[in-house]
């Protein structure tokens, strides 16, 4: 994979607008596959803390609503913003619902998975990238985004 390749990859928010890696941040992107009923859902709280607290410094956190595992992410766009907003004040992009695995891929997950790179395994999988399309990090679903390897990952991306 190469980096020009995820920095041209186009990313659809859920207002239908089109974004690109460089366009969502200045250093870093936090990009997280997210579904609303999910035993990983509470991440949503230390996603949003995340975003608050370095947003300024050129980490945008996106999420990307999926409902390829489980059917956990059932709702439209509408309804999943609301979720979000409601129930975990989530100001951070969301992208439009996606698949993560498989033939109908989101192409920048596609990206992110190709080459003998394992799929993404369940929601709530965390991939850090530069905003020059440089994969700095891949954290499973259960490394919360407090997680002490995940914020030193996320600082170093933005020193």
């Amino acid at each position: 994979m190469s980096t020009q390749t995820l920095k041209t990859i186009a990313l659809i928010l859920n207002d239908g607008s089109e974004t690109s890696l460089p366009e969502l941040a200045d250093k870093a992107v936090l990009l997280v596959n997210v579904a609303s009923q999910c035993g990983f859902t509470k991440q949503y709280d230390a996603l949003q803390a995340l975003h608050e607290k370095y947003s300024g410094e050129g980490l945008s956190v996106v999420g990307v609503p999926c409902n390829q595992f489980g059917g956990q992410e059932p709702g439209t766009e509408e309804e999943i913003v609301e979720f979000c907003r409601k129930n975990f004040g989530v100001s951070f992009p969301l992208a439009a619902k996606a698949e993560v695995n498989g033939s109908d891929a989101h192409p920048i997950f596609a990206a992110l998975t190709q080459d003998g790179t394992e799929p993404v395994k369940w929601n709530f999988e965390k991939f850090l990238i530069t905003s020059s399309g440089e994969v700095l990090g891949r954290f499973a679903s259960d490394i919360t985004p407090d997680a002490p390897e995940l914020v030193e990952a996320v600082e170093a991306a933005l020193r």
